[in-house]
């Protein structure tokens, strides 16, 4: 029987902004395993709640702990999955996530953001997150719905790279802002190194597309990932589904090029799935996906399309 395994936020389980190559795994599983991993927010010691009393130990203790690495995200991992090897995709069924804190932060931050140069009074404000009413209240007082995830989930990127700073989004994830990557989407990452090398981290408790002025809104959370090797597929690139849309993401410095990289990857997936021509996929993608700006501000933009599975 798959086996369930829980990793505590404590500061040995964790990274704050790189990805080492060579780095331990926190954690060897079997394929098929779950995880649950408890998170903690990104942005550091200026972020935090301005009530110290609200400021969790295990928080501060990290932050101690890791005062000298780069930042900004804080990310669990890795995670080693026996039997992956480079070549293979990794499928993470995000089944579970969870605010474990009652407020999350949103900043401008200097030379960041989609409009740096408009935007220079520079400041963090914080949200109560009201889990029994599924809000986050912002301190003008209008309430938005929860919806939790992880902004970063990866695989270890490969070797040769040598350290590789969360922020920027790849071929492995990493810091891909997508939104729709909540409790029942699957997404599918290609393993680089053996073991896959899995990560979690950046909780979001809400997000718009496009993640404008830099975060979101920004917190601790909890989640459960069933973690599972798959020798079958051959993705060389991220792919995600819902239980209602394929999903295909584009990422890369012109905010072009990404939205023709998950153009190009949907015709590549409606092919690979079904009987149609490449140019019956395309027009395929014109009459029924919706392309979706996913971030704008991680050095690599983010543009994803989803295909409603009921079109093919």
């Amino acid at each position: 029987m798959p086996a369930h395994h829980d990793i505590p936020a404590t500061p040995d389980v964790l990274v704050f902004g790189v990805f080492e190559p060579g780095r331990a795994p926190v954690l060897e599983i079997a394929s098929g395993d779950e995880v649950t991993l408890h998170s903690l927010p990104a942005g550091g010691r200026s972020c935090l709640h301005p009530d110290p009393a609200r400021v969790p130990a295990e928080l501060r203790a990290a932050l101690d702990a890791h005062d000298a690495a780069p930042g900004p995200h804080f990310v669990t991992g890795p995670i080693h999955v026996r039997g992956a090897e480079p070549g293979d995709v990794l499928q993470i069924d995000i089944l579970d996530v969870r605010c474990r804190l009652d407020w999350g932060s949103v900043s401008i931050l200097p030379l960041l953001g989609t409009l740096p140069d408009e935007f220079t009074e520079y400041e963090t404000i914080h949200a109560e997150i009201d889990a029994a009413r599924g809000v986050a209240v912002l301190p003008w007082g209008r309430a938005l719905p929860l919806a939790p995830f992880f902004g970063i989930l990866a695989t270890q990127p490969p070797r040769i790279w040598g350290p590789v700073t969360t922020p920027v989004p790849r071929a492995f994830g990493g810091n891909m802002d997508n939104k729709e990557l909540r409790a029942g989407a699957t997404l599918y990452l290609p393993v680089f190194e053996p073991g896959a090398g899995f990560y979690a981290g950046d909780g979001h408790a809400l997000q718009g597309d496009g993640e404008v002025c830099i975060t979101a809104l920004e917190t601790a959370l909890t989640g459960t990932f069933r973690l599972t090797v798959r020798k079958d597929l051959g993705y060389a690139w991220p792919f995600a589904e819902t239980p209602t849309d394929l999903m295909t993401i584009g990422l890369h410095e012109s905010l072009d090029e990404a939205m023709r990289q998950a153009v190009r990857e949907m015709v590549r997936h409606v092919c690979g799935r079904t009987g149609l021509t490449r140019n019956q996929a395309y027009m395929l993608a014109s009459l029924a996906g919706n392309l979706r700006i996913t971030q704008t501000v991680d050095g690599n933009k983010g543009v994803h399309m989803l295909m409603p599975k009921t079109a093919l």
